[in-house]
């Protein structure tokens, strides 16, 4: 049924398929890379054993770091070229992939506080810029226009109400199940965060079929944001989704409202972040299965901002005789199902390594504090035996012992 709406729904793009322009054939060519990147990776992951996993992690984290900021770069380009995203909207999304791809390597080297700040001030003065450059481009009301869209066409009500009770939804969730996660932010999980939102979105990148109001399907884009959220705690990967939808936002520039805004990108993809919320249920054996449950939480969430948004933003859309609710369920129906399956089935595969398991564990687990002086307190033992030793004898001698 998906498939066969997938395949009637007129202006869907298989890109994996696509080479009849040269930009198409770029897509395609990196598509197929990275699938065998990624593909390569695990095999490795999964036969490197001991001391050489752990330097086989690091060096391939800054690697893929790299891999994936050169990867966002070239399809932003050919986004600009053949596309026509607006210069003001290019060039604060390029600032930001290289901010977030510099700090990403910066964290892998040096986690000290000062690098964690510079990372942070980076980051967040290139997100402050990312913010006002699309306030600037749509304050003046032609985003309407450039989607064939009339105000009477909008409702700014429930736009406004379905963004608020979701984002209520989304923050509850994150505080009821990240009760049990293990620390706060610090520089390890800030790096971790960078590397997995720039992973996410590189992956978003590599398009099975594109939908032609928004929406694809991807090979297991989702996963590095899910596993982060696993990792880390749902509170975290709330907030990490949250940042990477405002990332996806310029990829897919259907932007006519504020509210509308908010659904289909950073609470959307905040939604993600929910994948966590059984990593710590003991009455679940199986990381799979507690991964499974959590996605499948999460893509429920996303579908649930999604569907909205198309209601009450892009009802108007709907094909004629059909209601906006049936068509906007229809169009969601159509790839986030998929979508699901795909990130359920990457995700399963992964953690049904044992090396990788532990790892996670590892990464994840807050730093053990070192006992302060063991030699000191050893020798003050010793030093309070010989004193108890020389009291038995005389007076003086006891005295003697404790200078």
């Amino acid at each position: 049924m998906f498939l066969g709406n997938l395949l009637d729904e007129e202006g869907a793009i298989w890109f994996p398929l696509e080479f009849g322009t040269p930009f198409d054939a770029i897509r395609a060519v990196l598509f197929w890379v990275s699938v065998l990147y990624i593909a390569v990776g695990l095999i490795l992951l999964i036969a490197i054993r001991g001391e050489g996993r752990k330097k086989f992690l690091r060096v391939g984290g800054i690697v893929t770091v790299i891999y994936t900021a050169a990867l966002c770069l070239v399809f932003l380009i050919l986004a600009f070229i053949e596309d026509g995203i607006k210069p003001i909207l290019f060039y604060p999304l390029l600032a930001l992939i290289a901010v977030v791809a510099a700090g990403g390597v910066v964290l892998f080297f040096n986690r000290s506080k000062a690098a964690l700040i510079a990372v942070g001030c980076a980051a967040g003065a290139a997100l402050i810029a990312t913010f006002v450059c699309m306030g600037v481009n749509y304050a003046d009301g032609s985003a309407l226009e450039d989607n064939w869209l009339t105000e009477d066409q909008v409702n700014t009500v429930a736009l406004y109400v379905s963004a608020v009770v979701l984002a209520l939804v989304i923050i509850g969730a994150a505080f009821l199940f990240g009760r049990k996660d293990k620390t706060g932010w610090n520089s390890r999980s800030l790096a971790f965060a960078a590397v997995c939102i720039a992973m996410s979105f590189a992956l978003s990148y590599l398009k099975v079929v594109e939908m032609p109001q928004g929406g694809s399907i991807t090979i297991a884009s989702m996963l590095p944001l899910m596993i982060f959220s696993y990792m880390f705690g749902t509170r975290k990967g709330v907030f990490a989704g949250f940042i990477y939808g405002i990332l996806q936002a310029f990829q897919d520039t259907y932007i006519l409202h504020p509210a509308q805004f908010l659904l289909d990108y950073p609470l959307a993809f905040a939604a993600i972040g929910l994948a966590g919320m059984f990593a710590h249920t003991d009455s679940l054996r199986y990381p799979q299965l507690k991964f499974t449950l959590g996605a499948i939480v999460a893509v429920v969430g996303r579908f649930l901002s999604a569907y909205l948004s198309g209601v009450f933003a892009f009802g108007a859309f709907a094909a004629e005789g059909r209601p906006a609710w049936l068509h906007s369920l229809i169009y969601q129906a159509t790839y986030l199902p998929i979508e699901l399956v795909i990130v359920v089935a990457a995700g399963c595969i992964v953690l049904s390594s044992k090396a990788f398991l532990k790892e996670m564990e590892r990464i994840a687990s807050p730093a053990k504090p070192v006992k302060a002086a063991p030699v000191q307190e050893a020798a003050a033992s010793s030093q309070k035996a010989q004193a108890e030793a020389a009291a038995a004898k005389t007076p003086e001698a006891a005295e003697q012992a404790q200078k």
